[in-house]
């Protein structure tokens, strides 16, 4: 029977004890297991990216009338690398852990960590796939292939005969698309929705200061791409294409993880009977796994509004 300080914090629209959030510590292994398919095709999509980043792009034609475009000085990165996982990955994840900490619901955090890279990591293998397969020359490539400034064509074909560092000329054939600006818009675009969610930003009420917390992410999304073209290592095409492809990656990534979902039970087939319950809800749970990190469906240990 429950007592009067349940029935009056439940009246009052608080939770009692009794109807907590769920936490890391009762129900994190167990989040954890009803999602094993999901890691094992977030490790096979890390897989895939770390393969596309070690093959040679194609080497397009480059002629010694094609050179006037390609003719910048290199620069150096202002946003280096090694800093666009921090910033598009890391720093999201902080945020999650902050609003988890603050409501305890292990749900939300598990979903949004693990729809954040799905984000990330399916734009990534999509980016560097076209990067490959296309191997158009950033601006710069003029420099990455004659370092001393001496330019070398065949005399029939009039191609370049590059002289330069083999890795360094590899990285000039991967200009299209961006993927410092698809990464940016896919990790800092999942926030900002995820942002939306949280302070119900389309709850018709007008309140302008919610709508720039959620432009912010976009924001500094949006400078990322734009250093890209200030240092000469991509074509303004390039960092238009990225942002695009990092914007819609949520419809993607859904068709994209169904299918890494089929080729994990083909090469394991062993685990097929093992898994097949796991395989079922992972299979169904996923089409909501972005609607449940950004607050907009109701999970288990919710309230009555749906906000988590």
């Amino acid at each position: 029977m429950e007592t009067p300080q349940a029935l009056s914090a439940a009246a009052a629209g608080t939770c009692a004890p009794a109807c907590a959030f769920p936490t890391i510590r009762s129900h994190g292994v167990r989040v954890l297991r009803s999602h094993a398919y999901d890691w094992l095709a977030l490790l096979l999509l890390l897989a895939v990216e770390g393969l596309l980043n070690a093959v040679e792009p194609f080497h397009r034609f480059v002629g010694s009338g094609m050179m006037t475009d390609l003719r910048y000085p290199m620069k150096t990165n202002t946003v280096p690398a090694w800093a666009v996982p921090i910033v598009a990955v890391i720093g999201p994840m902080i945020i999650f852990t902050v609003v988890y900490i603050r409501r305890r619901n292990v749900y939300d955090l598990h979903h949004a960590v693990l729809g954040i890279l799905f984000s990330v990591l399916i734009t990534g293998v999509l980016t560097d796939a076209i990067k490959d397969a296309v191997g158009r020359p950033r601006p710069d490539f003029f420099w990455r292939c004659f370092p001393d400034g001496i330019p070398v064509y065949d005399n029939i074909t009039t191609g370049v005969i590059c002289n330069g560092i083999a890795s360094v000329i590899k990285e000039g054939h991967k200009s299209f698309p961006s993927g410092h600006t698809s990464w940016s818009f896919a990790g800092l675009g999942f926030l900002s929705w995820y942002l939306a969610g949280k302070i119900t930003v389309f709850d018709r009420r007008g309140h302008v200061a919610k709508l720039c917390v959620v432009i912010l992410p976009l924001l500094v999304a949006a400078m990322i791409a734009i250093s890209r073209v200030d240092d000469y290592w991509h074509h303004w095409q390039d960092v238009c294409a990225g942002g695009i492809l990092g914007i819609y990656e949520l419809h993607v990534a859904n068709h994209c993880y169904e299918l890494s979902l089929v080729l994990i039970k083909l090469i394991c087939p062993v685990l097929k009977g093992w898994w097949s319950p796991l395989f079922a809800t992972c299979s169904s749970s996923h089409h909501l796994l972005t609607r449940k990190a950004l607050g907009l469906t109701r999970t288990s240990g919710t309230s009555p509004r749906g906000k988590t």
